[in-house]
């Protein structure tokens, strides 16, 4: 399964070469560290939101959150549609 931040790194690495941009132009155009870009690439899991909001904007990305199924609610649907909820 791909997690979330190595979608993120796939976009953000795409995104970066498409505009030419080597990682250092990217840290410094978003005012962030080469390190920092890197971390992004590799979908490195413990960074700074306002850091990676900083990467994405500059490359003209958006971070969205949207509503889905929680796990909870898709084990609580299977749960009540297996019959075994009391009327």
């Amino acid at each position: 399964m791909t997690s979330a931040m190595d979608l993120v790194a796939t976009e953000v690495r795409a995104r970066r070469t498409t505009l030419r941009l080597t990682q250092r132009d990217l840290a410094d155009m978003a005012g962030v560290s080469e390190r920092f870009v890197r971390f992004v690439e590799r979908g490195k899991p413990s960074m700074q939101l306002d850091s990676l909001l900083a990467v994405l904007d500059t490359l003209g990305l958006e971070l969205r959150i949207a509503d889905r199924a929680s796990q909870a609610e898709r084990s609580l649907s299977g749960h009540r549609h297996s019959g075994s909820e009391a009327p």
